[in-house]
C-alpha cells in the first residue's frame, strides 16, 4: 500500500512535472509537432494535472481517515498517469504508434482509481451533529 506521505510527494512532482510538460510543449514543441500531436501531447498533460490533483486528495485524505480503498484509487491514480499520459508523451514525441493501444490501459487505470475512491468515500462513517 502507499503511504499518505510517499502520495503526496508523487502527487506534488506529478503536478509540477505536468506544469513543466505544458510549458514544454507550449513553447518547445509548438513549432516541431503537428497541431494533432500537440493536441495528442496537451491530452496527456490535461490528465496528469487532473489527477495529480485527485493524488493530493487521497493523499489528504488518507491523513484523515485511513482506508486500503483510498490508498488503491492513489495507485491506480499513478498508474494512470504513467500509462495514459505516458503512451500520448511517447507518441506525441516518437510517433511510433504502439505507443496507441497502451493509452486505454491507462485510462482504465483512472476509472478504477476513481471507482475505488468512490468504496472509499461509501465507507466513511456519516458525521453527525
Amino acid at each position: 500500500m502507499l503511504a499518505s506521505r510517499t502520495i503526496l510527494l508523487i502527487a506534488s512532482l506529478s503536478g509540477a512535472v505536468s506544469i513543466i510538460l505544458g510549458a514544454f510543449a507550449a513553447h518547445g514543441l509548438k513549432s516541431q509537432l503537428s497541431p494533432y500531436l500537440l493536441d495528442v501531447f496537451g491530452t496527456g498533460v490535461q490528465y496528469q494535472a487532473w489527477h495529480s490533483l485527485a493524488l493530493l486528495g487521497c493523499g489528504i485524505l488518507l491523513r484523515i481517515c485511513p482506508s486500503k480503498a483510498v490508498s488503491y484509487a492513489a495507485l491506480f491514480f499513478t498508474l494512470g498517469i504513467v500509462c495514459f499520459s505516458g503512451s500520448l508523451y511517447a507518441l506525441a514525441l516518437t510517433g511510433i504508434k504502439w505507443f496507441g493501444p497502451v493509452t486505454p490501459l491507462g485510462g482504465l487505470c483512472f476509472i478504477i482509481g476513481w471507482v475505488a475512491l468512490a468504496v472509499a468515500a461509501w465507507r466513511l462513517p456519516e458525521v453527525t451533529k
